[in-house]
């Protein structure tokens, strides 16, 4: 990536507007999406697999005729970093699909994006980011929970 101000990148290239560069754009604007909603499937998935380990080797251990395992705390622990790791994963995707958003909302693209009777370009708040930030928060409370083993 470069280490230019986004105003100078932008300042780089030309931006017509034409029929090609909006649908250009849009592929890239939906591009985007599809790109944070894969980030959001794996930290779902990572933080789940992390939960269902820690239950699975609780309930495990408490089986009558299982032997003492002999590191009883790895399972939590690869638990715990696995929802740590979830929770890092959205929060970085996150920002990083807000900066790229921001980018493509940029006034250099003002001529390709389409804007509103206002006069400013359409923001594109999506369902999606919502829902990234509810899973964040659930990440943090199973990674409380398993640490203080509350369930």
């Amino acid at each position: 990536m470069s280490s230019l101000p986004v105003t100078e990148t932008a300042a780089r290239f030309q931006v017509r507007p034409t029929a090609e560069t909006h649908f250009s754009w849009l592929r890239t604007r939906m591009s985007v999406e599809r790109t944070l909603m894969s980030w959001v499937r794996t930290a779902v998935s990572l933080i789940g697999f992390g939960f269902t380990i820690v239950q699975f080797f609780e309930r495990f251990n408490q089986m009558p005729g299982v032997s003492p395992a002999h590191r009883p705390q790895a399972p939590r622990q690869l638990g715990l970093t696995l929802i740590a790791i979830g929770v890092l994963v959205l929060i970085i995707s996150t920002l990083q699909y807000r900066r790229t958003v921001l980018y493509l909302n940029s006034q250099s693209f003002e001529p390709v994006i389409g804007v509103h009777e206002s006069g400013r370009p359409v923001v594109l708040q999506t369902p999606l980011m919502i829902a990234a930030l509810i899973l964040t928060f659930v990440g943090v409370f199973a990674f409380i929970a398993v640490l203080v083993r509350w369930v």
